[in-house]
């Protein structure tokens, strides 16, 4: 069994509540002025903001392209930077020379005096190892999603952002989209009615797979090339034993994750993406993205239960395909709901029986009285259309984003509010999505207990919801 703090069965606020209270909050920071905005600490308001940046290939280079962009409202200088790949650190040194630069993250804390935020954009195996130690040292923290590994993690970073009171922002850019904005807001404003009912699904299906499957899916990343040049498809963990190339220090990055010897269907990303000793597949990854507008809209929080269907488990590799049902209580004055998520080869009814216009990956929330809004990142409808022809759509009330990064940026400077905090936005949606996971893998429903983080029904779900971590690493500081 998991062990808990008193930190865990702590009730908390609604995101509501929270957006609301954030500035004020941070005004009152419990670590004094050294974690205020810089605004409360009289500093100039003019001077850059000073960022280090953990894992700066792929889309840690993004993140470093974003934060830096020219005219952005914020200015700032990156003052650290730290990859375990010296290829993407050399990268990333070359842009920012005057960088201080490392392999090891746990190196970079040591000398952290002049950091005034922290981004994090390696795996996702290494998250959490990478947040914990900025937020107990009351240092601000971008990370990327998913935000942890596994459900323990994503409390403790939870627990860590609500007692350091740091802005903090979960890479969700999706969510600062006025698509997203406009649906939240058509939901809410009861468009549809009350809404008991959400599915969402993803094409995506990275995973285990037939090697027919992966062809269809042009999933390169299921496959490797052997010694002799042939072809060879994943389908396990590979017996032979590959040379790290010289590049790649492999054993800070498997980090935390348990050692195995180095083999190329690992890396590079997103090969490990499908791997639960580094990833958790398309469930935690894309349903950070996807999950996030039904969880925003509807005011959810922690499901009561949750159950998932697809094929036999994997011990090492997650699912292509799979459908995980979530039920979540009545909130106030919404009904209870049933989130249904699907990926791969799994749709919803209406979709596969050509009842609804045919999105690749989208949401679909059912109200009352046969009305339903149907979204994607970048467009949604009113359905059925002609129900709505003569349709208001309510005046836009949520403010226009200048996009995550900016948002997290900005809260750092003047004290303002991010859209995906850890604490508590973004740490409930990582933990829902990653105990679709867990009840896929243990192979029963679940009902879930979130103020003490354990499930009640049965153990075969326990080994799932944390690990012990590599000698030398430490979620406990």
């Amino acid at each position: 069994m998991m062990q808990t703090t008193a930190a865990s069965t702590t009730p908390r606020p609604s995101r509501r509540t929270f957006l609301a209270g954030t500035a004020a909050s941070l005004a009152a920071t419990a670590g004094g002025l050294a974690t205020a905005p810089r605004l409360l600490r009289a500093e100039n308001l003019n001077s850059r903001l000073r960022l280090a940046c953990i894992g700066t290939g792929g889309r840690g280079y993004g993140n470093l392209r974003e934060l830096t962009k020219e005219g952005n409202a914020v200015a700032v200088d990156v003052v650290a930077l730290c990859d375990v790949d010296t290829r993407s650190l050399d990268q990333a040194a070359a842009q920012f020379p005057q960088a201080r630069t490392y392999r090891d993250f746990r190196r970079l804390f040591e000398t952290a005096d002049d950091i005034d935020g922290i981004v994090v954009s390696t795996c996702e195996h290494t998250h959490a190892f990478a947040t914990l130690p900025a937020l107990r040292m009351g240092k601000p923290v971008y990370c990327e999603k998913p935000l942890t590994l596994n459900v323990e993690e994503a409390r403790l970073v939870r627990d860590a952002a609500a007692a350091a009171k740091v802005p903090t922002q979960m890479g969700t850019q999706i969510h600062a989209s006025e698509n997203y904005h406009r649906v939240v807001e058509l939901i809410r404003g009861g468009a549809i009615g009350p809404v008991s009912e959400v599915h969402v699904w993803v094409s995506r299906a990275w995973g285990l797979q037939s090697p027919e499957e992966a062809e269809a899916h042009k999933d390169v990343h299921g496959f490797y090339t052997d010694a002799a040049g042939e072809r060879v498809f994943v389908t396990g963990r590979p017996t032979g034993e590959q040379t790290p190339p010289p590049h790649l220090d492999w054993d800070l990055w498997l980090g935390p994750a348990p050692y195995r010897p180095f083999h190329e269907v690992y890396v590079p990303g997103p090969r490990w993406y499908r791997w639960w000793d580094f990833g958790n597949g398309t469930m935690s990854d894309l349903g950070s993205h996807w999950n996030d507008l039904p969880f925003w809209a509807l005011d959810l929080d922690a499901p009561v239960s949750i159950e998932a269907h697809g094929p036999e488990p994997h011990a090492e590799i997650a699912p292509a395909s799979m459908t995980a049902i979530y039920e979540y209580p009545a909130r106030g004055e919404r009904p209870a709901c049933r989130l249904t998520w699907y990926q791969g080869s799994h749709q919803p009814p209406l979709l596969a029986e050509g009842k609804i216009p045919n999105f690749a990956s989208g949401v679909l929330f059912v109200g009352t009285e046969g009305r339903m809004l149907l979204s994607d990142y970048g467009k949604h409808l009113l359905l059925p259309e002609d129900r709505f022809i003569d349709f208001t759509p309510p005046e836009p009330s949520i403010p226009r984003s200048p996009g995550q990064h900016q948002e997290w940026l900005l809260a750092i400077r003047d004290g303002t509010p991010t859209s995906s905090p850890f604490d508590p936005y973004a740490g409930l949606l990582t933990e829902a999505n990653h105990l679709g996971n867990v009840a896929f893998r243990a192979g029963e429903k679940l009902l879930w207990d979130s103020a003490a983080m354990r499930v009640t029904n049965t153990g075969a779900a326990d080994r799932f919801l944390a690990r012990e971590p590599r000698a030398g690493w430490s979620l406990h500081g």
